[in-house]
């Protein structure tokens, strides 16, 4: 079963227009990697070029912070879903 990547509808231009993407991978990082292959301008979006996530894009993995788990490397089940939000500034 795929991997459920939701992006946020700023993000979408970049994914083909959508916001929702199944894609394979045994970890957040592997599935980056399968959705950024498809669509490449979303990986500058997404990563740096050392290949790790920005810090102010959030990846949270069935509604838990990858952060304060293995970053990219966080293990991902069959079904599971990924979700982006990239930070808001404002004042």
């Amino acid at each position: 079963m795929p991997v459920t990547l939701r992006l946020p509808t700023v993000l979408a231009k970049s994914a083909g227009g959508q916001t929702v993407h199944e894609a394979k991978g045994a970890t957040v990082g592997a599935v980056i990697q399968d959705v950024t292959a498809r669509h490449p301008d979303l990986g500058s979006r997404l990563r740096g070029p050392d290949g790790k996530p920005y810090p102010y894009v959030i990846f949270y993995l069935d509604d838990e912070d990858i952060r304060f788990q293995q970053g990219f490397e966080t293990p991902v089940a069959d079904g599971a879903e990924i979700v982006v939000v990239p930070a808001i500034a404002g004042g």
